[in-house]
């Protein structure tokens, strides 16, 4: 483990609160005042047993859900990353700017090559500007449904959280349990062109809970005292599924969203997306209540597929006064109360929750929305078919092979990584920089589709001069049927301008667009059968990967890069590669 989990005596992977009292000591002083963390990563198998299955699956020092990376805003983290299985491994430090610093972004193919077998790599990058949850997770195949952890930046020292300081910080990570092999799951599904085989089981810090069978002892258990305040920072890591969440008879307040704060408000019930971050603040009842309260996650289902309609559970447990018992037979006798979540396709409660969603937008945590425009585009995000290879029959539509794509090209990915084809001048062969800015033929998006539903495929590019500020609208298709597709960027923040339903409309829509207080997200829902416009300045030099966090989606190509040259300015020219920099 890192350094400072082998020196905090926290008593478990999730006990993780006043993280400051017990930072190991602080090595080295970056400039700008942070600190150097060293961690070291060792991936390896670990037998883990869940609903009565037990599998071999890769973990981070054997870990599951993975240790946590802790610093503050202004560190330089130095994450030793070891690889020990026979799978490639590459990871991904989901939502970190990674400024100048794109060889230690992570996707695989993208801005490195993976780590092979035997093989070690050492993730260098700074935190900067940046304080909140995020999370680390495996950028390879579908390796992360195991291989992923918090990654929480607290304030730099001296600086205060914008909402009362919590009685205790606990991370909840959503996840994916498969009975079966994720890899095998994917490769099968890509040889034979049809959907992949949907997962037993939701997981709420690993564990699937009561609701499922043989898994009542695999429930967690969040344990909290009347009267207190808790910040939960929720991770959702699920392969394929936004989530609902609710904790029975208790209201939360979102205080953050993807590591920026947000104008609080407060629900009984919230939305998260695969690769989305939510803080949240949980007040405990003034007194013991005599009672236990469930807290559950179920799908957020807007697509035609198969998916897991099954519903995880946790549970929140009141310390009682010390006159009373603490038996754990004494809780069982308690009375049990279940949260009512939303329908699962309603997608009305998931767009009226996005539009509570608010930057602060004041002059500690301004919101810097580009106001001018250099460059517009507009994808098309969704479904679509290719031929079945050779003379087989495919399991997707008509015969063929289920793909995605953006602007109707499906990302084929290159075998050499695009950063470093880039940085050496030879990109010749490995990737074109003519990804379409606006889809070639238009049609009725969200209206009847056509009758020809192939795609093409290719390595493609847009190249952004640096500085450049951009605005991308991106809409969904009906083709193979509208769905909700959470498309991430890494590399940047954006912010989220305006978003509506049906076809968006270049003439009315965008007098409509929030350009004071829009939330700024690395992930964002394009919502089903409608579109969602975002803004970014393209200020970080390097290759940066924007694809679909539904795996499933992101194997099948709906994914793409930017391309952001070097400024004039030293300080905007992307770093040399590390000499430890995975070849392939």
């Amino acid at each position: 483990m890192g350094a400072f989990l082998q020196s905090c005596p926290l008593g478990g992977f999730f006990l993780v609160a006043f993280f400051a009292s017990c930072f190991f000591p602080e090595p080295g002083l970056v400039a700008g005042g942070g600190v150097t963390r060293h961690y070291k990563f060792n991936v390896v198998l670990q037998n883990v047993t869940r609903l009565c299955h037990t599998k071999s699956i890769v973990t981070v020092n054997g870990k599951f859900p993975g240790p946590p990376i802790i610093a503050r805003e202004g560190d330089q983290l130095l994450i030793e990353v070891v690889n020990r299985v026979p799978n490639n491994i590459s990871i991904h430090w989901h939502g970190v700017r990674q400024l100048r610093s794109g060889w230690a972004d992570g996707p695989a193919y993208v801005t490195q090559c993976p780590i092979q077998t035997g093989q070690s790599y050492v993730y260098n990058y700074t935190i900067v500007g940046q304080r909140g949850t995020l999370w680390w997770h495996a950028h390879i195949s579908w390796l992360r449904s195991t291989l992923h952890g918090p990654l929480i930046i607290l304030p730099k020292h001296n600086a205060s959280y914008p909402f009362a300081k919590p009685h205790k910080e606990i991370p909840i990570i959503f996840g994916e349990w498969f009975n079966s092999d994720t890899e095998a799951v994917i490769s099968q599904a890509l040889q034979t062109g049809g959907g992949p085989n949907v997962s037993d089981a939701y997981t709420i810090n690993g564990l699937p809970g009561p609701l499922y069978n043989c898994s009542a002892k695999d429930t967690y258990r969040l344990k909290v005292k009347p009267g207190k305040t808790y910040l939960l920072r929720l991770i959702n890591a699920a392969l394929n599924d936004e989530l609902f969440f609710s904790i029975a008879n208790h209201t939360l307040t979102l205080v953050e969203a993807d590591a920026v704060y947000l104008k609080p408000f407060e629900t009984e019930t919230l939305l998260i997306a695969p690769g989305q971050t939510t803080n949240v603040l949980l007040k405990t009842k003034p007194q013991y209540p005599k009672a236990t309260f469930l807290m559950t996650a179920r799908p957020y289902a807007t697509g035609l597929g198969t998916f897991d309609n099954t519903t995880v559970a946790g549970t929140l447990e009141y310390e009682p006064p010390l006159n009373e018992s603490h038996q754990s037979s004494s809780i069982k006798q308690l009375p049990l109360f279940k949260p009512t979540l939303p329908p699962l396709n309603d997608t009305a409660f998931a767009t009226n929750f996005t539009n509570k969603l608010r930057s602060l937008a004041n002059p500690q945590f301004p919101a810097n929305v580009p106001q001018k425009v250099d460059q517009r585009f507009f994808f098309t995000v969704g479904l679509g078919t290719n031929p079945c290879r050779g003379n087989q029959t495919c399991q997707g539509p008509n015969g063929t092979m289920f793909t995605a794509a953006v602007n109707n090209v499906s990302f084929t990915m290159p075998t050499t990584a695009l950063l470093q084809a880039h940085y050496t001048g030879q990109s010749n062969g490995v990737y074109s920089p003519e990804f379409p800015s606006y889809p070639k033929s238009i049609f009725n998006f969200t209206g009847t589709p056509p009758n020809n539903t192939n795609v093409g495929n290719g390595t493609k590019l847009v190249v952004l001069p640096f500085n450049t500020s951009v605005e991308l609208i991106m809409q969904d298709t009906s083709i193979l049927g509208a769905e909700s597709h959470p498309l991430h960027l890494h590399g940047f923040n954006f912010f989220v301008v305006g978003q509506g339903f049906g076809n968006f409309d270049p003439n009315k829509d965008p007098a409509k667009f929030n350009l004071v207080d829009p939330v700024e997200r690395n992930t964002v829902g394009v919502p089903a059968g409608g579109w969602v416009a975002i803004r970014f300045l393209a200020d970080n030099p390097g290759v940066w990967f924007m694809h679909c966090h539904l795996e499933v989606h992101t194997s099948w190509g709906l994914k793409m890069a930017w391309l952001v040259l070097d400024g004039k300015l030293p300080n905007q020219k992307l770093l040399p590669p590390p000499a430890d920099l995975p070849k392939c």
